[in-house]
């Protein structure tokens, strides 16, 4: 059983290995991905920023908070 599973593991390393080596270039790709990511951050911010100044939200803000300071111990 052991027998089957290191040559299991050696074959899946070797293509494993090919893969990597194929002579593919992923350079910028961080780069461009973490500019996406910010900019959708960014814009995730401003529809939040947007829902919670809303007429709405703020005044259940408002009251949530008010019946806070009004509670009866």
């Amino acid at each position: 059983m052991t027998h089957v599973l290191s040559s299991l593991r050696r074959a899946c390393g070797d293509r494993i290995g090919r893969l990597r080596c194929s002579g593919r270039q992923d350079q910028g790709m961080t780069t461009s991905e973490y500019a996406v990511g910010t900019i959708a951050a960014c814009a995730f911010a401003a529809v939040l920023y947007k829902v919670v100044t809303s007429g709405a939200v703020l005044s259940a803000l408002q009251s949530l908070i008010k019946d806070a300071l009004d509670a009866k111990f």
